[in-house]
């Protein structure tokens, strides 16, 4: 892959957040003010968490157990992200582990889109967001996600996923509301922790999607794409440690290194301790050893 083809993945991954950080600075006291930023916050992370320690750790791989109470308001929060009911959620991922970039996976930005830079452009476009308007919600349900759909209050949380989105959006007006006493406080609550949040969200998840099968660091011998990009940890709570993930899938622990900050994993280590959590996996340096490859390697592929 060319310098120029480097840089021109790495705009399109950090725009948007430059955008969004401009546009704080460009109307701060005007249309945003500390008030909205900690209702962002506060809804940035309860849905996060909805999508890190539910649909996908906890719901798509089982990575640990908890009471079927929790799983519900989990796989709500989740909702609460707009990134697809909870079973299609489910299902898409699962497919795309059994096909990772092989034909097949919902989200490849490797397979089917032709060879150069400019199919390189167009496979990583698919990865983030191309894919949303073809292979997503496809993933069929009964095949992928049996247990979901046997399931009755996944069944009924996957049926009120439009109401879900309507709660997620209700919440922040209320927060703004209640800081700041007015009108005006509840819609630019909604606006940042429910629109904004929901945008900056997207734009982390499907980074996963994309860049994270693009290029970073490898460690382990496998065969698909996956890599792990250090700079999109925050921001996705762990998840972009995505090589380790696909190394050992059923992890619930996706930073294997001290470094490797795992604020989902973190979550789920904290509700172990009490008692919230059990079955835990997690990857002891010994199965990581036997998995390594020969060399770690930097990739843009």
């Amino acid at each position: 892959m060319s310098r120029a083809h480097k840089i021109s993945n790495m705009i399109g991954a950090i725009v948007p957040f430059l955008a969004f950080i401009a546009a704080i600075v460009l109307l701060w006291n005007r249309i945003v003010d500390w008030s909205d930023l900690a209702v962002l916050a506060v809804m940035y992370v309860l849905a996060g968490l909805g999508v890190t320690v539910g649909y996908h750790r906890l719901l798509t791989h089982r990575s640990f157990m908890t009471h079927k109470p929790l799983e519900y308001v989990f796989a709500t929060l989740g909702s609460m992200a707009v990134q697809g009911p909870v079973i299609a959620w489910v299902a898409d991922h699962r497919k795309h582990h059994a096909h990772t970039d092989e034909e097949g996976d919902p989200h490849s930005p490797h397979v089917g889109h032709g060879d150069g830079f400019f199919g390189a452009l167009h496979g990583l476009w698919y990865a983030h967001m191309g894919w949303l308007f073809d292979s997503h919600g496809r993933a069929e349900g009964k095949k992928y996600a049996r247990d979901l759909v046997e399931d009755p209050g996944m069944r009924f949380i996957n049926r009120s996923f439009l109401g879900i989105v309507g709660l997620g959006l209700v919440i922040p007006f209320g927060l703004g509301y209640l800081f700041d006493g007015t009108l005006h406080g509840a819609l630019t609550g909604m606006l940042w922790g429910g629109f904004v949040r929901i945008f900056m969200l997207h734009h982390v998840t499907w980074s996963i999607n994309s860049v994270c099968h693009f290029f970073g660091r490898r460690r382990f011998a496998i065969d698909d794409h996956s890599t792990n990009v250090f700079w999109l940890a925050l921001p996705s709570f762990g998840e972009s440690w995505h090589h380790n993930h696909h190394a050992f899938p059923r992890a619930a622990v996706h930073g294997m290194k001290w470094w490797e900050i795992d604020p989902t994993g973190a979550v789920i280590r904290a509700m172990k301790r009490v008692g919230l959590a059990w079955n835990v996996v997690e990857i002891s340096p010994e199965r990581q050893a036997q998995k390594q490859a020969p060399e770690r390697t930097a990739v843009a592929a």
